[in-house]
């Protein structure tokens, strides 16, 4: 039982970790040899906005699960929808396709979310 506990306890940290991690990498696509280093550190800024959002979300979770969880189940649920909606309109890529990469990219923090949830009701 104690193992269960401290599987659940960490299972959905470390989900959270290495997705933000991940997501992380795809501020490298900022880089560009014709512009300068001051525009290319402002890329990298722009794109790891919502890594630091979701990372501070992640330590906001990590003593309130339940709320944590929620808001981490809904937030991925979001993102799908948004990357699948945006994607399609933008990019004239079919919406099936983009909702397709959106639960690929994102479904890491709904299972984090649904865990954290868990967690919060085995251990009471």
């Amino acid at each position: 039982m104690i193992t269960s506990n401290k599987v659940y306890y960490w299972v959905p940290r470390i989900i959270c970790i290495c997705a933000i991690l991940f997501l992380s990498l795809f501020a490298l696509d900022s880089f560009d040899s014709r512009l300068t280093f001051w525009h290319q550190v402002g890329g990298i800024l722009i794109h790891m906005i919502p890594m630091l959002i979701l990372t501070a979300l992640l330590i906001f979770t990590w003593k309130r699960e339940l709320t944590g969880g929620i808001i981490f189940t809904v937030t991925g649920i979001c993102l799908v929808v948004f990357y699948a909606i945006n994607g399609s309109r933008n990019g004239g890529i079919h919406f099936m396709r983009m909702l397709f990469w959106g639960i690929m990219l994102f479904s890491p923090f709904i299972l984090a979310g649904i865990l954290f949830i868990i967690h919060h009701f085995k251990k009471k």
